[in-house]
């Protein structure tokens, strides 16, 4: 899979914080429903602690059924320090070369993390999802940024995530019975579709069964790293 290089790596946390405010202008918050949908993607990074290893993993799927289709990962070490709210230029690096091996090309992309709904309104999910130039969404299981009011009971209760006066994302019961997921867009996708696409994913999980799966495969990858390496987890 192809993507677009649309900056340098090799960044400062401050320059980094003044990219994201110029790439917010590109995001595009498509006004229409996501097109033929044929492959599905997740994808998802771990961070082994001791050695500052990042594991980065995706998996697609074939819609409908959710069968899985192809897997593809990537390692190596962290190019970029932990900074809140700068996590896509840590793990971005890993999650491309981990897209650039697969052979099948999705045609949506769940992110294990946050899109719109960050203070920049550039997470993981609006960064990869500029960079990879497909309908992407973010689907966190904590807020990072915003404010709401819990969502009703049962599955597909839903309120609205907003911060400083605009509204980022949805807080969404994704189950009955479980806490919420935070859903906000990648981009090229509305809201109300990321809702959509989610709640069809989630195949009676709390959590989307692309992300779900991706997240699986990168704490595989990181236990068996650590295990050859005979480092303690």
């Amino acid at each position: 899979m192809r993507f677009r290089s649309l900056h340098s790596w090799q960044l400062t946390p401050r320059d980094a914080i003044q990219l994201q405010h110029r790439l917010r202008s590109r995001i595009r918050a498509s006004r229409k429903a996501v097109g033929d949908v044929r492959f599905i993607a997740g994808a998802d990074i771990s961070w082994d602690p001791l050695t500052k290893m990042g594991f980065a993993g995706v998996i697609v799927f074939r819609w409908p059924g959710l069968e899985e289709v192809e897997r593809a990962s990537a390692q190596g070490p962290a190019g970029f320090p932990y900074v809140p709210g700068l996590l896509s230029f840590r793990e971005g690096p890993l999650l491309l070369q981990a897209f650039e091996k697969l052979r099948t090309t999705p045609d949506l992309i769940f992110f294990d993390g946050h899109g719109y709904a960050h203070p920049r309104r550039m997470g993981i999910a609006t960064h990869m999802g500029l960079l990879l130039r497909k309908p992407s969404i973010g689907c966190a299981k904590s807020r990072l940024v915003g404010e709401f009011r819990e969502p009703a009971e049962g599955q597909g209760a839903r309120s609205r995530l907003t911060h400083e006066g605009e509204a980022i994302g949805a807080v969404l019961r994704s189950k009955n019975d479980t806490s919420p997921l935070f859903i906000s867009i990648g981009n090229r996708i509305t809201l109300a579709e990321a809702i959509k696409w989610t709640l069809a994913c989630c195949d009676g999980q709390r959590v989307p069964k692309p992300t779900r799966e991706a997240d699986r495969f990168v704490d595989q990858l990181r236990r068996s790293a650590v295990a050859s390496s005979h480092v303690p987890v």
